[in-house]
């Protein structure tokens, strides 16, 4: 389902996949910037949450972002990583963040053609007890000839480009798919083999359980969420990007996760994916009990 390799080593770096995986496509090498200074972000996002304790880094900032959420330290500080590393690959023109109200219109003299959606710390609640938490992303091309917008990120699944999530657990690990499958790659700054990790309630590190063992995730809609939880620009959809590219599937029950058309930047959609057969079977329950 996906292929290890590591951050830094010679055998195949992340930076050499992309460079590759870029060649093959003839293209500019705006994307490979733009993957590029993600990987960045995500080391220094690694080496932060590493060092939280004793960078006083734990803790709540004293607010809450836009989807109701408590905002953490290491929230602020992931966010500002993530934005300050995509602007300063000059690859794209419209971000859009958990963290923040409104899109973010990259100045036009940094400005390339591409979108970014993510989710700079997901799991954020689970910094203060030692759990897995993520990042996620998904990259969208601008299609539009018109100055860049909000409305330019409302674009369904189908049209992600390259869409990922990293791991910060016991050791850090980024999967990333440009439409040709599914690929790992472990961060391993001391050389120590990765260890395993254990189902413990976040988003990126139950989907990376359910990527990497097979069965389902599953986060459907109820009484206190009628239309879902979980974010479909910067976590559903890039989720369900990668785990079409595993050959699994994605679905709120009713339609496929990447059929949906967006209508706000922070739209909650219920979100079911992993395995087609456990899929499936979630599917058909969900008919009997909607028809």
């Amino acid at each position: 389902m996906s292929e290890k390799a590591a951050f830094d080593t010679n055998v195949l770096t992340l930076t050499r996949f992309v460079l590759e995986e870029g060649r093959k496509a003839h293209g500019t090498g705006e994307l490979t910037n733009l993957l590029n200074s993600i990987c960045t972000a995500v080391k220094a996002i690694s080496s932060a949450v590493r060092k939280a304790g004793i960078a006083n880094l734990y803790g709540i900032a004293g607010s809450t972002n836009v989807t109701g959420d408590q905002v953490k330290k290491l929230d602020i500080l992931s966010n500002d990583l993530v934005i300050n590393m995509i602007k300063s690959s000059f690859s794209s023109c419209v971000l859009v963040s958990e963290e923040d109200e409104h899109a973010l219109i990259v100045e036009p003299d940094k400005q390339g053609k591409y979108i970014v959606c993510f989710d700079p710390l997901d799991g954020s609640s689970n910094i203060d007890c030692l759990v897995s938490i993520g990042t996620i992303f998904a990259i969208y091309k601008k299609t539009t000839n018109s100055d860049p917008c909000e409305k330019d990120a409302l674009q369904s699944g189908r049209n992600i480009v390259a869409a990922g999530y990293a791991l910060y657990g016991s050791a850090t690990m980024l999967v990333l798919s440009t439409g040709q499958g599914v690929n790992g790659f472990m961060l391993d700054p001391d050389g120590s083999a990765p260890y395993g990790s254990r189902y413990i309630g976040s988003m990126v590190a139950d989907v990376h359980r359910t990527l990497v063992y097979g069965g389902i995730f599953l986060y459907p809609a109820n009484v206190k969420s009628p239309k879902g939880k979980l974010r479909l620009l910067y976590e559903c959809n890039p989720m369900a990007f990668i785990m079409e590219q595993a050959g699994g599937v994605a679905t709120t029950g009713s339609e496929n996760i990447l059929d949906i058309q967006p209508t706000s930047i922070h739209q909650r959609v219920p979100v079911v994916l992993g395995s087609p057969d456990d899929v499936q079977e979630y599917i058909s329950i969900y008919k009997k009990h909607h028809k």
